[in-house]
């Protein structure tokens, strides 16, 4: 099969390059998936470079997010959930190529009327906003949610679900561009938080000036967010994308009587498994009620795997917006 192994560390997206490398073996318990679309996330830059928390032994193939097409199911299990020929999104080590292995723990239906490139940034991103939003924030009708990099994967994803929930969503981005998208995706308000004042104009936004009763943060703006957070608001925590791990000034909290709280979606599948299976049924649910759309990056259309290292390098220079994905072609592969 074709993909963009790791031999060894890289500085950059730029370095990475595909290759022919033997199929994938599945074991008794995995699926073997033809992959026809390929999704990136942040911690493949760190991956490539050798400075992620888990790392796997050299030689490796990088990418963990695909939709694709079940070539087989497990030898050991009777009555596997998929069957050959199904439509499959999931994360699992090895996405930058033209099959993978997976368990099926990993791997969920494509949602009807969704096509591979829509469905294969889904695993990482929408159950994160959905875990963080619903289970942690407990949103409601009426709540004002400030979504910040509201025009990323989680923030369109989270500008979404908030919507669906009643809530008045005030979405901040980094650029004019972002602000679009992110209205695009049913943001009630949006701000550049690049402009000076601008967690005062978010409070001028909420009934009363009282602030916002959640604060959904994957950046590391606590601290900016406490002005405008109103008395009893939640801020949810789910990520420092700006690199910097706050010193949170706490007497605020105390005198807001604000509550802190983070969300780490990955460990849910082991401390709370019945968790994932609820967070699913609820974002399948919007789907059919077309209330969650695909967040894909549409801008500039990217095929074929030797398209990664640019959709990284993009994705690193902070030029995207949403769920930057793949294509992949199995023409090559002519006995799938």
């Amino acid at each position: 099969m074709r993909a963009i192994q790791v031999k060894s560390y890289v500085k950059g997206p730029e370095d990475l390059t595909v290759t022919t490398v033997p199929d994938p073996i599945p074991s008794p318990d995995t699926y073997l998936i033809s992959i026809h679309a390929a999704a990136t996330n942040f911690f493949d830059l760190l991956q490539i470079r050798g400075k992620y928390q888990h790392q796997p032994p050299l030689p490796w193939i990088a990418g963990a997010e695909f939709a694709g097409i079940v070539v087989s199911t497990p030898s050991s299990n009777a009555v596997p959930k998929f069957r050959k020929g199904d439509w499959v999104f999931g994360s699992s080590q090895g996405g930058y190529a033209t099959q993978v292995c997976a368990r099926e723990e990993s791997l969920m239906p494509v949602p009807p009327g969704w096509g591979f490139l829509e469905a294969a940034g889904l695993m990482v991103t929408a159950p994160t906003s959905y875990a963080a939003l619903v289970m942690r924030a407990h949103v409601k009708k009426g709540d004002y949610v400030l979504i910040h990099a509201a025009a990323g994967g989680v923030g369109l994803a989270a500008v979404q679900i908030a919507k669906a929930f009643g809530a008045t969503v005030i979405a901040t981005a980094g650029s004019q561009r972002k602000v679009e998208v992110a209205k695009t995706f049913g943001a009630d308000y949006a701000i550049d938080y690049n402009q000076e004042g601008w967690a005062e104009e978010v409070r001028k936004l909420t009934t009363k000036g009282k602030g916002v009763d959640i604060v959904f943060d994957p950046v590391g703006m606590v601290n900016a967010s406490l002005k405008c957070t109103a008395w009893g608001g939640r801020i949810v925590i789910i990520g420092f994308t700006s690199g910097n791990i706050e010193k949170v000034a706490m007497n605020k909290v105390l005198l807001k009587n604000i509550s802190l709280v983070g969300l780490h979606w990955g460990t849910y599948s082991k401390e709370e498994p019945a968790t994932v299976e609820t967070v699913w049924e609820g974002l399948f649910q919007l789907m059919k009620e077309n209330q969650f759309k695909a967040t894909v990056y549409r801008d500039r259309e990217l095929h074929g795997l030797e398209r990664v290292g640019e959709a990284l390098g993009m994705l690193g220079r902070r030029k995207t917006w949403g769920k930057v994905v793949v294509s992949v072609s199995q023409v090559v592969d002519s006995k799938l």
